[in-house]
C-alpha cells in the first residue's frame, strides 16, 4: 500500500482549514430562538488545534506546521470583511471576537510548542545542549 506524500497531506490539511473557516463564518450568526449560539467559534478552536497537530507531524517547522492556521486566519479576515457580494460576514460584536480568539489563539499556542520542540531537537542533533546557552 502506498502512502500519501507529505506535500499532498499538507495541501489537504490547508484545504480543510479553508473550508472550516468558511463554515465557521457562515454559521457564526446561528441562534436558538433569540439567543445567539456561536458554536462555530468553539468548533474552530478544536479543529484548528487538530489541523496544526496534523501538520506538525509532517514537520515541526513553523511554516509547515502553521500552514493550516495561516490559511484559516487569512480566509476569516478576507471573507469576513469582504464577503460574497460585498457583505460583511464577520460580525462586529462579541461573536466575531470570540471566533478570532478561539480559532487562532489555542492553535497558535500549539504551534509555539511544536516550534520549540523542533528547535530543541535540531539543536540537540547538531551537538549542542538543548537548554544550554552558547559559549564563546
Amino acid at each position: 500500500m502506498k502512502t500519501v506524500p507529505d506535500w499532498l497531506l499538507l495541501a489537504m490539511l490547508v484545504l480543510d482549514a479553508v473550508v472550516l473557516a468558511l463554515l465557521a463564518l457562515f454559521f457564526l450568526p446561528f441562534r436558538i430562538g433569540v439567543v445567539p449560539v456561536p458554536f462555530t467559534a468553539v468548533l474552530a478552536g478544536v479543529t484548528n488545534v487538530l489541523l496544526v497537530l496534523g501538520a506538525g507531524r509532517i514537520s515541526g517547522r513553523m511554516r509547515v506546521a502553521g500552514a493550516p492556521l495561516f490559511a484559516w486566519v487569512l480566509v476569516v479576515i478576507v471573507f469576513g470583511v469582504s464577503g460574497p457580494g460585498g457583505d460583511v460576514v464577520l460580525m462586529g460584536d462579541w461573536r466575531g471576537l470570540l471566533l478570532l480568539a478561539l480559532g487562532a489563539l489555542p492553535p497558535a499556542m500549539v504551534l509555539g510548542t511544536l516550534s520549540g520542540r523542533y528547535r530543541a531537537s535540531t539543536r540537540a542533533s547538531r551537538g549542542g545542549a538543548a537548554g544550554a546557552p552558547a559559549r564563546r
